[in-house]
């Protein structure tokens, strides 16, 4: 699993974390990962470029956007909701049903820039997050 407390603990020295100072706390706790998984739901829907990825999702996205806070919550860092409801996240596993290619991941990571974009004012840690989401994406890859 590729958890941004690992990561941001390997590329940020200056910083140690500590559960005050988690990538959770840092982007605003509850309503700052709210806000990022509520942009990322809304930049999919309204953006021409990510029709795509929008036409793998189930319709409408209010579950969808739940479950994807109440993972970032845990994955940043803070209260692992989507552990405490459904298990752990096996986010290959749970995505295999659908054809994920590298366009796909992609698309993703534009969707995941522009939303963090209007929501993630520290840039460093808007580049650590960056470069987690984007290890996380190319994870996710599972047909050519």
């Amino acid at each position: 699993m590729f958890g941004i407390k690992k990561l941001l603990q390997k590329t940020n020295k200056s910083k140690m974390l500590s559960p005050s100072n988690t990538p959770y706390m840092m982007i605003g706790g509850e309503v700052g990962v709210k806000a990022l998984a509520n942009a990322f739901y809304d930049e999919m829907e309204t953006n021409p470029h990510l029709q795509e990825l929008l036409a793998i999702h189930q319709l409408p996205l209010d579950n969808i956007r739940e479950k994807f806070f109440q993972y970032l919550s845990g994955w940043m860092g803070g209260p692992p909701l989507f552990e405490e409801k459904y298990g752990h996240p096996r986010l290959r596993q749970r995505h295999m049903h659908v054809k994920v290619t590298k366009k796909q991941a992609e698309l993703w990571m534009l969707c995941m820039n522009n939303a963090m974009n209007k929501t993630v004012e520290d840039k460093q840690l808007k580049d650590h997050l960056r470069q987690a989401f984007g290890q996380l994406a190319l994870h996710m890859v599972n047909h050519p």
